[in-house]
This record gives C-alpha cells, structure tokens and sequence, in this order.
C-alpha cells in the first residue's frame, strides 16, 4: 500500500518537476513536510513517558528503559521497511577505588601530593602505576586573565612529545576528553590535568567525564600542582590509581533507506537515552521522535542518496554512542558520509530557534565547521524564513553528537531549541516567552515529562527536520565531496 501510494506521488512529481535547482528534492521536501505531523511525534515522545513510568522513570544508558526505548525504535524502523542493525556500544557500568591515588615527585628531589586535596582521579581512570617524566604540553604560564588555554586540544600540541612520559595538561577551552584522547594518541603512560589558575579556576575536584580508553591512570590536580612540575626542570613523578572498572553495553540503533546511493550517505541522528534523574521527554525523546517520525514517513521515498538515521546510545555519558560510532569507520566509510544532521532537544517549553553555526558568523566559541556546514545552516535558514520565523546562531560547543563527525571532518548542522541556558530579551521579542529563565527549567530533572514540551516548537521543528532530510536525500549539490584532506585539515580546526 505505501509503496503503491509514493509511487503513484512520485510519478506526476517527477514528470512536473525541472531539471534544474528546486526540483525533484523541492517537491519531495514539500510532500514530506506535509505527511510529517506533529501528533505523530506526539504519539511517540508519549510511547517514551510511558516506557520511563514503567522503568524506574528514565531511559538512562544501562537500564531497562533504554533498552525498551531501543526496542520500540527498532520494531517501528523494522515495520516501516527499514535495514536495522544493533551495534553494541561500551560505557562505564561501575567504578570505585580500592585506594587512594598517589602522586609524587620522586626527581630531582621529593615531594608527596595529598590525595583528593591537592589532586583527585579522574573517573572513571583505569587502574595504573607509572613513573616517568613529565612533559608540559602547550602550556599557558603564568596563566591569562581569562579561560583561553588549548593545552592538549590539538594533535598538533604534542609534537615533539616523547612517548612513555606522562603528559601534564592545562585545562582551558576544549573538554577534557580530547584531551585525554589525544594524549593517549601521542603515547603518555599517565595523564596529569591541572586547573587553569584563573581566579576561581585553581583547585582540583573530583570530576567523572566517562571517559575511559586510554587505558592509562589520569588525574586531575591543582594549578599549584601542575605549575609546580612545570616548573621543576626534569621532573619525574610517580602516578597510580587503583581502581576496578567494568563496563556495560548498550547499543545504537541505526536504519538505512531501502533506496538511495550508497556512496552518498546522509546521516541524520538524535540521541535517545536519557539522564538518570528523569524520562528526558525533551532532552531527547523530542528529536529521537521527530527523526523516528520523518523515517517512517519517508520510507518508501525513491531517495537518490542513501539516509541513514542513528539513534544514540549513552550520549549523555560522554557522546559514547556517536563517537563509538564514528571511531568503528574507516576513512572510506567516512568519506561516504556527505552530511550529519543532529536534533537534540526540539521542543524546549521557552524555546528559541537556534541554528548550528556553521559558518561561525556568530564568531563565538568554536570555528566554523568542517566545509558544508555553512551550506547545511543556510537551508535551515530558509526553511524557517519561508515561514516567516527568525532564527539564531548556536555554537559547535561539542555538547551533542555532531561533536565526532566534525572533529573527522563531515560537515554537520540541526535545530535546537535550548537547554539550561537563559533566554535573552532580544530572543523573548523574536520568539515569545520569557526572557531571563530557562529555555528549558526541567532540564536534566524528573520534570522533564510529556508536559514539558511546547507543541508549537516540536511542530515547526519536525517540518523543518523532514524538509532538509528529503532534500539532502535527493539533492547534495550544494555540499562540497567529503576528501581525506578536508577531514584532516577539520581535525586542526576544532577546539
């Protein structure tokens, strides 16, 4: 019967239609937009509230919930004609210490560090006992006025690092995991992060940021400390944590069109666990659903380029789902990916239309994404000017799972409507609400249920996800070919 329907759609569409720009994928865009219903969407954030009620009331990476929420993904990709596959992604189960990290310097001369005083494991570090060198990396001595370091943020920081010896980071702009990752990349047998030494920036804490494969014992220690071995000509530490790490599993769901170019994929994702305080309702059942909603829709569409959408594990642990997902491609799989589109939180309750920055004409934070997200930002923009409807910038802040695909260079863009940042008065007089609060109060909370949505934002928002994937799916005109080099010149960019 569906196909049977679009193929009655798509034969007088494809005759009418010209050859040149707007289109086949113009007219596609517009029957999709039609088909795609907020109510629909609807349905689908209130399958995810009642698989929350009857779990614990989350969907969180590990749980019951988010397995049934994978579950009633799959099965509703499985019936609408979809290719799916489960791949199984690792997190952090459990971690606990058996005891007290050690730091101290053992050459030139002696000094014993206070173990969660003067430094703290970072969770979730795997067990390790190294001594070695330190090398500073990039540092920023005596430190800037403001937070500005990069220290361990770029491949390209530690050239010249000699492998085996324990890399001592400054914290500063990027997060720390790309620290880490690209440390590990350079071979340290141990990590030392010390804080920035800005006012307010100078003690250590305990911190978890999920991150865990490295494989070595990392800390994190006061700016006295890490100024300290900075400045100690030859230092050479002893580090050891002592942990015990197991991990668990989860999986992503992925489901690709029947039709569609395999060497031209576009990708489309939204993360689908939540927090453990909460069913996550908007952050993200409100983009797993609006993407769910446009794939069923679109199912039997005669798409010219291949669509893969992705909805991610443990994305709120780390991006684990996303970057798991892109660290199992090779370069030719990579390369394959033309475009990545993210919807996370779409339907914030005092909502903005923010648009990712792709050509970082907003000029702040991070640089512009890879090539053709300048292009992806400007569709969405007309999308949102044919209704009459203002947008604003966000920045490629590396919170969501856009993160991994810039940081190998696929160029990538989406819609988000805010999280626990305060609405401006300029944004209250653009897109109503209240300036001053939240755009979304209930964020990361158990109050963000099914009545923690605005229907207007998820409406206007589903349309505009459901008019850029039909014309990606059928037009990538506008997005430059993915090459090795441009995804290597993308990994110097990204901080």
């Amino acid at each position: 019967m569906a196909i049977a329907l679009i193929t009655a759609l798509a034969l007088p569409i494809a005759a009418a239609a010209p050859a040149n720009a707007g289109g086949l994928d113009d007219a596609f865009a517009k029957l999709l937009v039609k088909q795609v219903k907020g109510a629909n969407v609807s349905k689908h954030m209130q399958a995810f509230q009642d698989i929350a009620t009857a779990n614990g009331g989350n969907r969180a990476a590990g749980t019951s919930g988010y397995d049934a929420s994978r579950d009633y993904v799959a099965g509703k990709l499985r019936k609408a004609g979809y290719k799916v596959t489960l791949q199984p992604i690792n997190f952090v189960e459990n971690w606990s210490e058996n005891s007290p990290p050690t730091l101290e310097l053992t050459a030139p001369s002696a000094k014993t560090y206070v173990p969660n005083e003067d430094f703290f494991t970072f969770r979730p570090s795997p067990s390790g006992d190294v001594t070695a060198q330190v090398q500073g990396v990039d540092l920023t001595l005596p430190p800037a006025p403001t937070p500005s370091s990069t220290s361990g943020c770029e491949a390209s920081d530690f050239t010249g690092f000699v492998a085996g010896r324990i890399a001592l980071i400054q914290r500063g702009t990027c997060p720390f995991v790309n620290k880490v990752q690209n440390a590990k990349a350079a071979g340290a047998s141990g990590i030392i992060v010390f804080n920035e030494g800005q006012p307010g920036r100078t003690d250590a804490f305990a911190l978890d940021i999920g991150e865990w494969r490295a494989g070595i014992p990392m800390v994190f220690a006061d700016f006295a400390v890490g100024n300290e071995l900075a400045s100690t000509a030859g230092a050479t530490v002893h580090l050891k944590v002592d942990a015990n790490l197991v991990l668990g599993t989860d999986e992503n769901v992925i489901a690709e069109s029947r039709f569609g170019d395999p060497r031209n994929v576009v990708m489309v994702g939204a993360h689908l666990d939540s927090v453990t305080e909460g069913p996550g309702i908007n952050d993200n059942g409100s983009g797993s659903a609006a993407i769910l909603e446009v794939a069923e829709e679109m199912a039997y569409y005669p798409v010219k380029n291949k669509v893969r959408f992705a909805f991610w594990a443990a994305e709120e642990i780390g991006l684990l789902g996303s970057d798991q997902y892109v660290a199992s491609l090779s370069q030719a799989q990579r390369d394959r990916i033309r475009l990545y589109l993210n919807f996370d939180m779409v339907a914030s309750p005092n909502y903005a239309y923010k648009l990712y920055d792709g050509d970082n004409s907003d000029n702040v934070g991070a640089p512009a994404g890879p090539p053709g997200s300048a292009e992806i930002e400007k569709q969405f923009e007309a999308f949102f000017g044919s209704r009459n409807l203002s947008t604003v910038g966000t920045d490629f802040d590396g919170r969501s799972d856009y993160g991994p695909f810039i940081a190998v260079g696929i160029p990538a863009g989406g819609v988000f409507t805010g999280a626990e940042g305060i609405k401006t008065a300029e944004e209250a007089a653009l897109f109503g609400g209240t300036a001053g609060q939240a755009y979304d109060p209930c964020y990361h909370q158990a109050c963000d249920t099914i009545a923690n949505v605005n229907a207007t934002a998820l409406d206007v928002d589903s349309d505009a996800i459901a008019d850029s994937v039909a014309r990606y799916a059928f037009n990538l005109r506008s997005i430059p070919p993915r090459t090795t080099p441009a995804a290597a010149a993308s990994l110097t960019a990204i901080r």
